[in-house]
């Protein structure tokens, strides 16, 4: 017999939820097949088998949190002549029946479409990139729902209904991690403005010049360039040891609103990179993220974090540090309004940032002098160049 237990799948992991089960008792597996969908406070991942062998019992049920260490489920060890045969069957059966399509979808909209008795692969996503979102399962299934037995129905039919959302998964792990978060850094924000006039028109240069940049990946080449002149923001503070630690690589978090929950995808090593390649890395980052098919080294080792929000609205915010980091900024959206410059009213496009910082690590002094570098260098983009070279 071999127990498969939850192991640590990313950084510090202590505990993770059991989101669903890709094999049942009684399924034979080979090594290295997935058997369960594990969410951390950070990613989805699958957890493979480590033998051959047929699954002999379940021991924690979909749903559960559980720490590290934890035996998930038990395995009949033992690469049999039947076992072999049924893998070899069953591998048969899935090279005729699996089709060529990328099947995009969240592992609790797998574990609807499971539970609904439904073939995933049937459905037509209506998500981002085609991702299958948990509303096209319902629908596909409503359609279907007469040649479907009545517990099947009665299913759809309550899910359809219900007013309540589960508390699990990703949701309830980014929930844990900006709690301890809130609880354990004394947060202050700092607000500024920023004149974004000279980098939009630089950003359409460059785009009438055939390249396409996003005013995220400039911000990001700015805070890169700020972070050199004030590396206490590019820090953890350990207590347990009494020392701040200076990261000397420059690792760019970026908050991309996803459909399973917020999660941040790094962009390494921006130090040494320029603003296009930054924005082709930001670009894969996100898609990933959207698709659910971002991996520990995508979102692991991150120094600083941004939140661009501008696209949606708002013109400010007290944004929550990605624990165990020193500060966040959040950009909040740009619009033209009347300002004074020399003596004279001109319209300019005018954008708020908020920069939340740990107070334990800096001050509020040091914060106002690193949002002014960062506004210098957005409202002179030349300067950027120049600090690049």
């Amino acid at each position: 017999m071999v127990e498969v237990k939850l192991h640590d799948i990313g950084e510090g992991m202590t505990e993770g939820e059991i989101v669903s089960y890709l094999v049942k008792v009684g399924d034979p597996v080979q090594s290295d097949q997935p058997l369960v969908e594990v969410q951390t406070d950070k990613m989805t991942a699958e957890l493979p088998s480590p033998t051959t062998g047929i699954v002999k019992e379940i021991l924690v049920k979909e749903g559960t949190l559980v720490p590290v260490g934890t035996t998930i489920l038990i395995i009949e060890s033992g690469q049999t002549k039947h076992v072999q045969q049924e893998v070899t069957v069953s591998s048969n059966r899935n090279k005729v029946e699996k089709t060529n399509r990328l099947i995009l979808a969240a592992p609790y909209t797998r574990k609807i479409a499971r539970e609904l008795g439904i073939d995933i692969e049937k459905i037509n996503g209506t998500g981002p990139a085609g991702r299958i979102t948990d509303e096209d399962v319902y629908n596909y299934g409503k359609k279907a729902v007469e040649p479907m037995a009545a517990p099947i129905k009665e299913v759809i039919k309550n899910a359809v209904e219900s007013d309540e959302i589960p508390f699990k998964g990703r949701r309830k792990q980014i929930a844990s991690l900006m709690s301890k978060s809130l609880f354990t850094i004394p947060h202050v924000t700092h607000f500024e403005e920023v004149d974004m006039t000279n980098l939009l028109d630089c950003k359409q240069q460059c785009k009438e010049d055939g390249i396409n940049i996003s005013v995220a990946a400039f911000f990001i080449k700015a805070i890169q360039l700020t972070l050199m002149k004030y590396p206490i923001f590019n820090s953890v503070l350990d207590e347990d040891h009494g020392v701040i630690r200076l990261k000397k690589e420059y690792n760019i978090g970026v908050a991309v609103d996803a459909e399973d929950g917020l999660i941040v995808p790094v962009i390494r090593n921006v130090e040494q990179k320029t603003v296009k390649t930054i924005q082709d890395e930001m670009k894969i980052a996100i898609e990933k993220a959207q698709n659910n098919t971002l991996t520990k080294a995508d979102i692991s080792n991150g120094t600083f974090t941004i939140s661009n929000v501008g696209p949606l609205g708002g013109i400010g915010a007290t944004p929550i540090i990605n624990y165990p980091q020193t500060a966040l900024i959040s950009f909040h959206k740009t619009k033209k309004k009347p300002v004074v410059i020399n003596d004279e009213i001109v319209i300019r496009s005018m954008m708020n940032l908020s920069m939340s910082f740990d107070h334990r690590v800096a001050d509020g002094a040091t914060a106002v002098r690193f949002t002014n570098e960062f506004v210098q260098l957005i409202e002179n983009p030349t300067r950027m160049l120049l600090e690049m070279t």
